[in-house]
């Protein structure tokens, strides 16, 4: 809180803009699952001292932790696996507006989840623009040629399980009466637990550890997941959660300038330009009525979300 907001804001952004590059130079050493599970690890570790730091007490209650393992697979675990696992064959900059298509489909589920979160004009003509973006992106005139179709189903699909999880967290651990940093280190300590298991029944050990990849994959963790949630908190108890939002539509622009300069990945015409109309009907999706001042923005992995502001507990973590 030393820091100017906006520098922090300039981080955060950074930080999760850059995670879809540390995920692809990830996968040069290690395989998807090993990615995740050491990205899962280190920031778990990141969280499990603030939490130290801060005093905090694990959330009690069976139903509460029940909850929480379903919202560490939605939310960390499978969306996680599947970026990790689209980027074997998938630029960095398509994962990244892949990712951006989370309020999109977060508003088409509301549609059926959540009653009271009927779509006006304005943000149904958002979900039809966004989709549009996205059959850009995909260059669909083309026949989506040069395109690996099943790595960006993978990256869409993680999209699609964030938004599913944030419907449920929504639904199922509002006023569940533990703070955000203490629900967002168990959930993200659980999605820990799920990846060690499943880990060691896909991957076996590799045969030697090249330093870049290990770096990534500890920066993706410690910074990606553990580091920038502390941030994002700090940004939205400062300046609200209209403000710290914004910081959603700087992400895919971010991962893209990584992927182009650093990783030397070629962009058609068709990708950015999808993109710009992917954010524009993220934007409008966003939009809200008369009670937008009565609720929050809730991000935990990739793009800030609305929930009722008294409860606290819908603030859980996802990232890109």
């Amino acid at each position: 809180m030393m820091v100017d907001w906006r520098i922090r804001f300039g981080v955060l952004a950074l930080v999760w803009g850059f995670s879809f590059f540390f995920i692809k130079v990830g996968t040069e050493g290690f395989a998807p699952f090993q990615v995740t599970f050491g990205r899962l690890l280190f920031g778990t570790a990141v969280l499990a001292v603030a939490m130290a730091i801060k005093r905090e007490r694990l959330p009690r209650g069976r139903r509460t932790w029940l909850h929480l393992t379903v919202a560490a697979f939605l939310l960390n675990s499978l969306p996680f696996s599947l970026f990790s696992y689209a980027e074997l064959t998938i630029p960095s900059t398509l994962a990244g507006i892949c990712n951006a298509t989370t309020p999109l489909w977060g508003m088409l589920l509301s549609l059926v989840a959540l009653s009271e979160d009927r779509p006006t004009r304005v943000r149904a003509a958002g979900l039809g623009i966004g989709f549009i973006g996205v059959l850009t992106v995909l260059g669909v005139w083309q026949g989506f040629s040069g395109l690996d179709v099943t790595g960006t189903l993978m990256a869409l699909l993680a999209s699609f399980s964030y938004a599913v999880g944030w419907i449920y967290v929504r639904r199922t651990l509002a006023g569940a009466g533990a703070s955000n940093l203490s629900l967002a280190g168990s959930q993200v300590g659980l999605a820990t637990l799920q990846l060690a298991l499943v880990t060691p029944l896909f991957t076996s050990l590799p045969s030697s550890v090249e330093i870049g990849p290990l770096l990534a994959v500890i920066a993706l963790g410690a910074l990606g997941t553990g580091y920038a949630m502390l941030l994002q908190y700090g940004v939205v108890a400062e300046v609200g959660p209209t403000t710290a939002s914004m910081v959603t539509y700087f992400i895919p622009v971010i991962a893209t300038a990584a992927g182009v300069a650093l990783l030397d990945e070629q962009l058609s015409w068709n990708t950015p330009v999808g993109a710009v109309i992917v954010l524009a009907g993220a934007a409008l999706t966003q939009t809200r009525g008369r009670r937008a001042g009565t609720t929050i923005a809730v991000r935990a992995s990739g793009f800030p979300k609305n929930a009722p502001a008294p409860q606290p507990a819908t603030a859980v973590a996802r990232h890109p």
